[in-house]
């Protein structure tokens, strides 16, 4: 279990996770590929994920665990471990190890129950905000250390050690995994903090990798490998197979090769098609100025990715957040994502936004749980109702999958919302009866610039 009593005391060379943990995650891992028991991994859906799944699931075979024992499992559309019916999925396995990565953190019951006569052992990697963690799971987290590393980076520190280890004792060099480890890693992080990242200490050295394949084949596969996990068939499946199957990133970009990369392709471009029809819809301000929300009905999750575009072309005094809805993605829900507004002014008000390079949060910089949190507090029960799904992720990129009544909720509290008063001083809107701020950055403008 991790020790939540030691969060706000730990070390600054304590990276990317606590050192207690990173030695308890490798022994974990050790015991599992001795065992030569049933193992299951649940990795995410993104990049990120998917390498970091990738990094564990190679370090295994590599130790001595048979790859027939190994199996993999993505939980259905709209849908997270932590469900009922996932859970149950799950458990369907019989596997005596399990190994999550990236898929967020929360407290509740074990991901699968266990006993003595069925004994399960959990470890959790994750970089997302949290601290409660589903009982009875060994918890490696790297939320608590900044820099704040990626599900990948935390799952290449916690396995290379073991490689070199492995090595040693029994042969030969790990050059040919380290290599493989290696651009999982980047594809991983550069698919959570982008192809410009640059990777200075404490993260590693990436020089000869990115030398290697180069950031446009990384950032190409990257791309490919997103693509299904956001396409309305949810072919999740597919991305882990091409990735698990290539001896390089490069070999991601023949669509020549098999049948699943041609896949990967179709997938990017049913994607790009849906954010080309739903892009342009119109944002509406909350009442504070703070917000900005963009509403969309498609299949595809592409409300992550229209919230991006958005956040770096909207401004406002007072502007901190771009919210994308999406009550067309689950049946009876809405999901949404929401982005730090970086070319807002109101980013630089709250503090300082969110650092490409990774580097350490400002004391004020503007947290969008938190603003989530205190818009639905404002609504009684709301909090309650919305449920868990509410609020997930980063600080700097989060969202939720809620019912589709609360959602309109959160947003009436948003829109209803006042300036406080002492803030900035802006322009206000003529319009009867509301007293809103200004926006510089107008639609009309904005189609001229695009």
């Amino acid at each position: 279990m991790v020790d939540t009593s030691r969060i706000d005391s730990l070390e600054a060379q304590e990276w990317p996770a606590p050192a207690a943990q990173m030695k308890s995650a490798r022994e974990f891992i050790k015991l599992c590929a001795a065992s030569g028991s049933r193992t299951l991994l649940l990795p995410d859906k993104d990049a990120d994920g998917l390498c970091s799944g990738l990094v564990v699931y190679h370090t295994l075979l590599h130790l001595g665990l048979d790859s027939t024992l190994v199996s993999v499992h993505f939980p259905a559309k709209g849908s997270n471990i932590h469900a009922q019916a996932e859970r149950d999925a799950i458990a369907r396995y019989g596997a005596a190890f399990i190994i999550v990565t990236d898929q967020g953190s929360r407290g509740g019951p074990p991901i699968v129950d266990s006993s003595d006569a069925n004994p399960v052992k959990t470890l959790i990697l994750d970089h997302h905000w949290s601290t409660a963690f589903p009982e009875g799971a060994l918890v490696c987290t790297a939320a608590h250390c900044p820099p704040i590393a990626t599900s990948a980076t935390l799952a290449y520190e916690v396995c290379l050690p073991l490689a070199k280890e492995h090595a040693q004792k029994h042969g030969p060099k790990p050059s040919a995994l380290r290599e493989k480890l290696e651009y999982l890693c980047a594809m991983g992080t550069m698919g959570d903090l982008g192809t410009s990242f640059k990777w200075e200490p404490p993260f590693p050295d990436m020089r000869d990798c990115l030398k290697k394949w180069t950031k446009k084949v990384l950032g190409e596969a990257i791309g490919l490998l997103n693509a299904p996990r956001r396409s309305a068939e949810y072919d999740v499946e597919t991305a882990w197979r091409a990735l698990l199957n290539v001896s390089s990133p490069r070999d991601l970009l023949d669509p020549s090769s098999n049948q699943d990369i041609r896949r990967l392709y179709a997938a990017r471009a049913g994607v790009k098609a849906e954010v080309d029809r739903c892009a342009r819809r119109p944002p509406t301000f909350s009442g504070d100025g703070r917000i900005a929300l963009i509403r969309i009905s498609s299949p595809a999750q592409i409300h992550p990715l229209i919230a991006t575009r958005w956040s770096s072309s909207l401004k406002g005094a007072r502007l901190e957040v771009v919210m994308c809805s999406n009550d067309g993605y689950t049946p009876g829900m809405t999901n949404f994502a929401c982005r730090i507004a970086r070319a807002g002014g109101g980013v630089a008000r709250a503090g300082t936004k969110r650092k490409a390079d990774g580097g350490q949060e400002g004391d004020h910089e503007t947290n969008i749980i938190a603003i989530l949190k205190e818009y639905a507090g404002r609504v009684p029960g709301l909090r309650e109702s919305m449920g868990d799904d509410f609020a997930r992720g980063h600080k700097q990129a989060s969202g939720g999958i809620v019912r589709t009544e609360d959602f309109e909720r959160l947003w009436e509290a948003m829109l209803n919302s006042q300036i406080e008063q002492g803030d900035l001083p802006v322009k206000r809107r003529k319009v009867a009866g509301k007293g809103l701020p200004a926006q510089k950055n107008t639609l009309e403008g904005w189609f001229k610039k695009a």
